[in-house]
């Protein structure tokens, strides 16, 4: 079974209350993509009836427009046009199962990913999170303490954002206001000591979750790099196998930019995931795909809305879906 016929059966019939709550949140949250991309690729396969140069040519330029980014959109149509030569395909009807197809096989490459936090087997869980100002990080860090809080895990925020003004006492308005513990002070403007704080208190009063804000001033890479460095080195000091995720916070909206970003960031340190913001407001959904097949990193969460609900842990069958539940009938 194709994956075409697959998430017909499966988000079409037998899915729990809250399988299908997560599905109307991709589809609610995709749907200005939806509306642009998916629509235009209908629009293709009525325009042409058969696959031609002229038909590669416009739905090239569809996939790019969606931010798929170029890379991506050369090897996917290399790879689809593979399949018309081996398959014998000559209606562009019979390509739209092919074209999900694909798109899913290029996020997941043969991979087992893993989106979820990767959780310490014992002691606290120390999540770091990185990100140039302006993605949605302090809000993101809000929303995943608001869900392990309701979990019943006792967490930790660490305002190490120090250059930023303003930044500390905003992770501070946030721990106030999802019930969390809060280390950071915004007189002390070295990170690495605030980190060495908030671990301290974290190990003494047995929190579950750490999760660390810090600086993202890419404009001064060196800088970044051997601040990161140092608070990475105090995180392996108290706890040797943490810290257990760096997650990289990109803007959605941003496009291009955002792969940019996330390409710099794992230069500068050791990014285990990307948190994709504002993803139900653009047009060009495909970054998704984009920034695993060129950087490499998996998305781990999704923004799909304002509401702390609305932030979810990302799903890869979900999100094609809601991308391509009109294609899917």
């Amino acid at each position: 079974m194709g994956l075409f016929d697959k998430l017909k059966k499966s988000f079409k019939k037998d899915t729990s209350k809250e399988e299908q709550k997560e599905v109307e949140l991709y589809d609610k949250g995709l749907t200005k993509t939806r509306d642009n991309f998916v629509s235009k690729l209908v629009n293709l396969t009525d325009k042409h009836h058969k696959i031609t140069e002229e038909f590669f040519m416009d739905l090239e330029e569809i996939l790019v427009m969606a931010d798929l980014g170029v890379n991506t959109v050369m090897k996917f149509m290399d790879r689809l046009r593979d399949r018309v030569k081996k398959e014998h395909i000559e209606n562009t009807s019979d390509l739209r199962e092919i074209i999900v197809d694909e798109l899913f096989i290029i996020y997941v490459n043969n991979e087992v990913l893993v989106n979820k936090i990767n959780y310490a087997k014992e002691g606290p869980t120390v999540v770091l999170f990185v990100g140039v100002n302006g993605v949605g990080k302090t809000t993101t860090i809000a929303k995943i303490a608001a869900q392990e809080i309701k979990k019943g895990k006792k967490v930790l925020m660490v305002g190490a954002d120090t250059f930023r003004a303003g930044a500390v006492k905003q992770l501070a308005e946030w721990a106030d206001r999802t019930g969390s513990s809060f280390v950071g002070d915004e007189n002390l403007k070295d990170p690495a000591s605030v980190v060495f704080d908030g671990l301290k208190k974290a190990k003494e009063e047995n929190f579950d979750i750490v999760l660390i804000d810090t600086a993202g001033r890419l404009q001064n890479k060196v800088n970044l790099m051997k601040e990161l460095e140092k608070i990475n080195r105090v995180i392996s000091n108290f706890i040797p196998e943490a810290p257990h995720e760096t997650l990289l916070v990109i803007d959605a909206t941003t496009g291009q930019n955002g792969i940019s970003q996330a390409k710099t960031f794992k230069e500068v340190t050791s990014v285990t995931g990307i948190v994709l913001t504002k993803l139900d407001g653009t047009a060009k959904g495909g970054i998704v795909l984009a920034i695993k097949d060129e950087v490499g990193l998996p998305v781990k969460y999704v923004g799909l809305g304002e509401k702390e609900s609305d932030l979810s842990v990302f799903d890869i069958e979900k999100y094609i879906y809601g991308l391509f539940k009109d294609m899917i009938k």
